[in-house]
């Protein structure tokens, strides 16, 4: 069955979202989840969650998709224990490698893998799948063609509504060295919203350059469920719950094949930036940047007239006192504006900001729709059948679910419980989101049950049928075991574009051309040989790295994307599992493949987190570039015939600071950027680890940091 599956930041936001025609929801846990800034869910609320969702036929599926460190081992697997027993359909993991463990030890326990591992290949598919996730989360850049693969391998989910990251899934580091917040770990503080400039012609002004438009597939859905998708994903767990019902009930509209005029219209209204984009799925679009704007535009429902100095906004719409608007002038901001009066053929604005004739109206809040979207209500059914005879014990049950009475039934003195008695009863639902109807209702003979006894059945055979429906488990909490590791390293290891004077015990090999011959500098050095497997990628990236495999002896290959394992496999070769892994616990250390002969640890570890994950194969990013983003998009808009084509552009942000951002071109011909911090790392080094050191870039910076090795992240 296809399935529409919700965000739900709130117990208002699930609710709203099962009333609408979701047929699952996903939101966060208290603890664990990659929005910890959304109100999540303790164990309290989320029983209740699951119990009415359960009810209304709604699958609950619990997001814990942080990396998890080390020390916190113990409390993740406790915690994913007593969310799996509270009857959770599934569970969503960011780290492919703990995930294995748990699944290992907890077979029956279904995991999905999360859009921040990063899956874009059928490689990333086939790993998920040897690991026992059950389905994978696509990455929200996967193209179609990839994804036709990927769905005959694994169950796959993918987003079709809702913000897009402008950095590839689980790769950014821009909050997290910006600030100290990391993306990673579920406090993302969006560094991507603001304004930023470039050092190219068109492009020197400050605009909202890293901010993207919102995702909105629409109609186009047709086009993942041709290529085997099954889960259509919603993101929003930050936002309202008349967005979560809105864009539920459009992609119910969609699905059923119903008219979707109004409800997209609704959709807008409830949150839209930028105008909505079709997403990399379906090819970089016009729209797929937001530089202008980075919130809520609304949608379009007039212009401006200035009459007698007011605003008087010519519309067919009928405002009403809540509604709220916004003004947009050459596709900018302009400012927000507040309902005054109806006027003949229009109403009247009032806002802080000087209009002029001709600027759109956008109208923001719409309280009519926001009413309306959450008007919905969606509630099981439960067929009751009664058997009450004299003189025996009362029988209640529903399904699978029977109780029988602890008193047989006496016969009345004076005035006999009656059918209607029975039903008055039994459709007091005691808060289940339930319509009562009424199978077999047996009753003989002349009848006296004290009310208290009657409600007492009632209660019990609505509590029975609540806990079948929470699905309650019963699984015993079993530690994930690890061993210490041993041994040092004190080898180095270079990540380049060129090998000329560069000495070291490895050398990892970045193409800034996938399809260019591999360099010489780097073919004859006197080093072991990795070749570089990016983040993001695609079918014809990976024949590209196997056309290199063949032209000089390579030993392996260095791996930011779990498809890398399976890719090394299948070409007999070895991994050097790069910083992209996130590797920050020694449950993944210790699931990684025979295969892997070096490992690079998170670059968000501090030094003392590092300590117990260094081992005789371990290295740390010590020294040169910090890569904070992949994207997988052109940052210019596609405008290739006014491209100066430069290697490496800057970033400015508002404070000055100088993001330096490489070019490279894919196996494909499309450009690929990547963005780096604005200081160079130095001294990061620690005691028993192989210094990793990326020397991309050939910038000169005006500042350095030691990274994360002092403080960490959160």
């Amino acid at each position: 069955m296809l399935e529409i599956l919700a965000p739900a930041g709130n117990a208002e936001c699930a609710q709203a979202a099962i009333n609408n025609g979701a047929n699952a929801i996903y939101l966060g846990y208290s603890a664990f989840s990659a929005r910890q800034s959304a109100e999540n869910f303790d164990l309290e609320r989320l029983v209740e969650t699951i119990k009415n969702a359960h009810f209304c036929g709604v699958s609950v599926y619990v997001a814990m998709n942080t990396i998890v460190k080390d020390r916190e081992i113990e409390e993740f697997t406790r915690t994913l224990v007593s969310v799996w027993n509270a009857g959770a359909d599934a569970i969503i993991l960011q780290d492919a490698l703990l995930g294995k463990a748990i699944k290992a030890l907890y077979p029956q326990i279904i995991l999905h893998l999360s859009t921040q591992a990063g899956v874009c290949t059928e490689n990333g598919a086939r790993f998920a799948k040897d690991c026992g996730f059950s389905r994978v989360i696509l990455a929200r850049e996967t193209p179609l063609a990839e994804i036709e693969k990927i769905t005959k391998i694994i169950e796959t989910e993918a987003f079709v509504q809702g913000a897009l990251c402008t950095c590839f899934s689980g790769q950014c580091y821009f909050s997290s060295f910006a600030g100290g917040n990391s993306g990673n770990r579920g406090r993302c503080k969006q560094p991507c919203r603001k304004l930023y400039s470039y050092d190219r012609n068109g492009f020197e002004k400050k605009t909202y350059a890293l901010s993207l438009s919102d995702l909105s597939v629409g109609e186009d859905i047709d086009k993942y469920i041709a290529a085997g998708v099954i889960s259509f994903k919603i993101e929003g767990r930050m936002r309202r719950a008349e967005y979560v019902a809105a864009a539920v009930r459009y992609y119910r509209a969609i699905l059923d094949k119903a008219d979707v005029k109004n409800t997209l219209s609704d959709l807008k209204r409830t949150y839209n930036r930028g105008n909505y984009t079709k997403g990399l799925t379906f090819g970089q679009d016009k729209r797929f940047l937001s530089t202008a704007v980075q919130g809520h535009i609304g949608e379009k429902i007039g212009v401006v007239k200035v009459v007698n100095g007011k605003y008087f906004v010519e519309s067919a719409f009928l405002p009403k006192t809540g509604d709220a608007f916004k003004i947009l002038r050459d596709g900018k901001e302009v400012g927000g504006a507040a309902f005054i009066k109806s006027e003949r053929r229009g109403f009247i604005l009032s806002t802080k900001a000087r209009l002029k004739n001709g600027d759109g109206v956008f109208i923001t809040t719409d309280t009519a729709v926001n009413e309306r979207v959450l008007q919905a209500r969606k509630s099981g059914k439960l067929i009751v059948s009664l058997y009450f005879h004299e003189g025996e014990f009362p029988v209640v049950a529903s399904g699978d679910v029977r109780i029988v009475g602890t008193e047989p039934l006496q016969c009345a003195k004076s005035i006999p419980l009656t059918e209607e008695e029975l039903k008055n009863c039994f459709l007091k639902t005691d808060g289940l989101p339930v319509e009562v109807e009424f199978g077999t209702i047996d009753l003989q003979g002349s009848i006296f049950i004290p009310k208290s006894e009657l409600n007492a059945l009632r209660r019990s055979l609505y509590s029975a049928i609540s806990e079948e429906k929470i699905n309650y488990r019963y699984t015993e909490y079993t530690p994930l075991k690890f061993e210490e590791r041993k041994g040092e390293n004190h080898k180095t290891a270079v990540i380049a574009t060129d090998f000329e004077e560069v000495q070291a015990d490895i050398g990892i090999y970045k193409p800034n051309d996938y399809n260019a011959p591999l360099p010489e500098s780097f073919k004859n050095g006197k080093f072991e040989k990795y070749l570089y497997y990016p983040p993001f990628l695609t079918t014809e990236d990976e024949q590209a790295i196997e056309k290199r495999l063949e032209e000089c002896l390579i030993d392996g290959i260095y791996a930011e994307n779990y498809g890398a394992l399976v890719f090394a496999r299948t070409h007999n070769v070895r991994v050097f599992a790069g910083t992209g892994l996130n590797l920050i616990n020694r449950i993944a250390l210790q699931e990684l493949p025979d295969r892997v002969q070096y490992y690079a640890l998170s670059k968000e570890a501090n030094e003392k987190e590092l300590v117990d994950l260094i081992g005789e194969n371990a290295f740390v990013l010590t020294c040169g570039n910090i890569k904070l983003m992949d994207l997988c998009y052109c940052p210019f808009g596609k405008s290739c015939k006014s491209c100066d084509q430069k290697d490496c552009y800057i970033l400015t942000d508002e404070n000055g600071r100088n993001f330096p951002v490489r070019r490279y071109r894919a196996a494909e011909g499309n450009c690929r950027f990547e963005v780096y911090n604005c200081a160079e790392l130095v001294g990061a080094s620690v005691k028993g680890s192989g210094q990793l050191l990326d020397l991309t870039l050939k910038t000169k910076y005006n500042s350095r940091t030691s990274g994360h090795l002092k403080r960490g992240v959160l």
